[in-house]
């Protein structure tokens, strides 16, 4: 056998008691020599070589393989006696004496792991575990970070350094604050395996030491993505992230970042945007948008009482932008309830309120109790497709923001976590609700651990139906999140519910449509006082027209003009869907919303295409289209025609 080894400094370390070059030869002669037989040593090209002429007596494999079984399995005390025999049979193996000074480290005797360690190293100087070892004991044990350095030096010289060791090296050189070289030893691990979580939170102290605290939080998040819950490491990285995310929050100010935002938002709009502290919110914050609320101004309401409220700001700027971009394509939509949906959501619960009534509350205590778990369901349901769209936009797109929105986003899931596990809430509220509230918030706690790292999902006490539909909600969210479309995240809001059996529970509409009806209901209210818009500020002699038609209806009866028309639009709607009706009633009712006059005789619908009405035509149309789609509402039309349309009615019948 053949042994190698450089003539450098780690050579004197192995073998002290060679003083200078002169001696190697003849102290390595010594050193190799078995029984009679001596080695040749020869030195060449600053290397020196030992031949060994020596056949092995014994197989050795059997023993050796359950010797390190008795070492997996913490039984030193049968093991140490084997490998001592076959050192004995066999002094040239290094694993031998490795394995040895192992079993004497794990035993806590330092000195003989060195000297075991040592002879590992003279017959294997390229033994990397060895080596690692070495530079473990001289830093854990002995304190003497100089010659560890040696040791691990030595590791990456002969190529043997793996990323354990690079990283070791990297926490040593910090301990004696050399940062630099610290730094070029975790990259190096890092090279080596780029998941390390050890060198990366090594990365993190050296950042956090220099001041670069936005680049520490960075390399902590890494750290905490490539740990386990279970890892020592783990709860010091989480510690660390904390600590660094409230040192940004306290020292900086990114005010500029939503201020800018909201000017771009402003501009894209075209509505003002309001910032209001306001801590009477029931929620961390909210946006008011001006078309719903009938203002000028859209208004972001924050609570000061939470932390990295920057954060808070920024997600409801999102949900403003969200729906600028659907609106530019007509596909935001509305989400509401309304009493059937409430009546819905008070049938599925109907055990819980029973019980409730046992437990003494009365009928306003209830009321009160369920109508906020309604509202709070309905929140979640609608929020958390939308939320979780949102925290990845924000995440990527301004990174500077990433340790308040961990902050933030921490805070809101404790939140969540007590909504679910508190005994108090437990007690009274719905099992069903609470389980699909659960699942809900795990799918924010998913995208907090994907984001962060930070595991909080064993904290919501999920049994494992919940947290597979919460992953399954997940999956599907992140199939989308990449290439997400304006409008997409309401697919999600839809399928979610559908799947959490809550769409009976609110309506999801097109804002076209629901500002339509809005549209509709306040013409309603102005036929009860205006049918015919004659307090319009219209052409006085159109006006004059509409108010001589009111008059002449009532003077001359039965119109067969105006039967005519309605035995044609009752044969052109028996062809139609109940909705089809409806839609052209509605259109019908806005185009008139100044009033018709009977003497023009050229309106057009777009819902009935290529055809011109004249004033009594439409009129008809309009009357039987509200007859048949909304009977309850056609007397709020105020037309004259009962008896006109009665007389239809009976002339369709008789053909």
């Amino acid at each position: 056998m053949q042994i190698i080894h450089r003539i450098d400094d780690f050579l004197y370390t192995l073998f002290p008691s060679i003083k200078d070059e002169s001696q190697i030869v003849t102290i390595l002669e010594d050193f190799y020599s078995y029984g009679t037989r001596k080695p040749k040593v020869k030195v060449e090209n600053g290397y020196v070589i030992v031949e060994l002429d020596i056949i092995s007596i014994t197989s050795v494999e059997a023993d050796f393989d359950k010797a390190v079984s008795y070492c997996e399995n913490g039984n030193y005390a049968e093991a140490k006696p084997l490998l001592e025999k076959l050192i004995r049979q066999d002094p040239t193996n290094s694993e031998f004496h490795r394995i040895i000074g192992q079993i004497y480290s794990d035993e806590g005797n330092q000195d003989e792991a060195i000297n075991s360690l040592i002879d590992a190293l003279r017959w294997d100087s390229n033994n990397g575990w060895a080596l690692m070892m070495m530079g473990n004991i001289f830093s854990r044990y002995k304190k003497d970070i100089s010659t560890a350095l040696k040791y691990y030096n030595q590791a990456i010289i002969a190529n043997k350094a793996d990323h354990f060791t690079l990283a070791n090296v990297a926490y040593l050189l910090l301990q004696e604050n050399r940062l630099a070289d610290s730094r070029k030893y975790a990259k190096s691990a890092l090279k080596l395996k780029a998941d390390y979580p050890n060198a990366s939170f090594i990365l993190s102290l050296i950042e956090q030491e220099e001041g670069n605290l936005q680049a520490a939080f960075d390399y902590v998040i890494t750290t905490l993505k490539n740990c386990l819950k279970e890892d020592a490491l783990y709860q010091d990285a989480v510690r660390q992230a904390f600590s660094i995310a409230d040192k940004i929050a306290s020292d900086t100010d990114n005010s500029k970042i939503y201020l800018a935002y909201r000017s771009q938002l402003e501009a894209e709009g075209g509505i003002e945007i309001d910032i209001i502290e306001d801590d009477t919110i029931p929620t961390a914050a909210k946006i008011e948008f001006a078309e719903i609320h009938n203002r000028e101004t859209h208004i972001v309401k924050y609570k000061s009482t939470y932390p990295a409220v920057d954060h808070l700001l920024m997600h409801e700027l999102v949900h403003l932008d969200f729906v600028i971009q659907a609106r530019k394509s007509n596909l935001n939509q509305i989400f509401t309830s309304n009493q059937k949906n409430k009546q819905s959501f008070m049938e599925s619960i109907q055990a819980s309120t029973e019980k409730l009534k046992k437990k003494g509350l009365d009928a306003t205590q209830i009321n009160r109790f369920t109508d906020e778990i309604f509202k709070g369901l309905n929140l979640q349901i609608y929020n958390t497709p939308i939320d979780v769209f949102i925290e990845d936009f924000l995440y990527k797109r301004f990174k500077e923001l990433q340790s308040y929105q961990m902050l933030s986003l921490y805070r809101l899931l404790q939140e969540g976590i007590a909504s679910v596990t508190n005994k108090d809430i437990l007690e009274y509220a719905p099992k069903k609700v609470v389980s699909k509230t659960k699942i809900l918030s795990l799918v924010n706690a998913l995208q907090f651990k994907e984001l962060f790292g930070i595991n909080l999902l064993s904290d919501f006490n999920a049994d494992k139906s919940e947290l597979k539909q919460a992953e399954e909600f997940y999956k599907e969210f992140s199939k989308y999140k990449d290439t997400r479309t304006p409008g997409q995240e309401f697919d999600l809001v839809k399928s979610w519910g559908y799947q959490l059996r809550l769409d009976n529970f609110f309506e999801l509409e097109s804002e076209v449509k629901y500002e339509s009806k809005s549209n509709i209901d306040d013409f309603l209210t102005k036929l009860q006082n205006d049918p015919f818009g004659l307090d319009e500020e219209v052409d006085p002699l159109e006006k004059k027209d509409m108010e001589q038609f009111q008059k002449n209806s009532e003077e001359i009866g039965i119109n067969m003009a105006v039967v005519m028309y309605m035995t044609s639009a009752l044969k052109y709607f028996k062809e139609k869907q109940p909705q089809e009706i409806k839609d052209i009633a509605f259109e019908i009712a806005m185009q008139g919303a100044q009033g018709y006059n009977p003497n023009i005789k050229n309106y057009k619908l777009s819902s009935i295409p290529n055809k011109n009405f004249t004033g009594y035509e439409i009129l008809a149309y309009y009357y039987v289209s509200w007859s048949i789609a909304m009977p309850d509402l056609v007397r709020e039309l105020q037309l004259p025609f009962e008896e006109e349309y009665k007389l239809a009615l009976t002339m369709i019948r008789s053909n």
